[in-house]
């Protein structure tokens, strides 16, 4: 079991370099503050789900 765990925790941080990325990159765009902040809030909303649903589908880690 310990392979399947480290795979999980593998996954959780490439998604979350993924985000951190996305946001670096969304950063540099010159685009309306508002329009950042609103694409900032669905970029972290979306990990955030895409962590819940790997998560949930791992199941239980002894």
């Amino acid at each position: 079991m310990g392979v399947r765990r480290m795979g999980l925790l593998i996954n959780i941080l490439i998604t979350f370099l993924v985000i951190v990325l996305i946001l670096y990159l969304l950063d540099r765009l010159p685009v309306d503050g508002r329009t950042k902040q609103i694409v900032r809030i669905v970029v972290i909303i979306i990990g955030i789900l895409y962590l819940l649903h790997h998560l949930m589908t791992a199941g239980p880690i002894p």
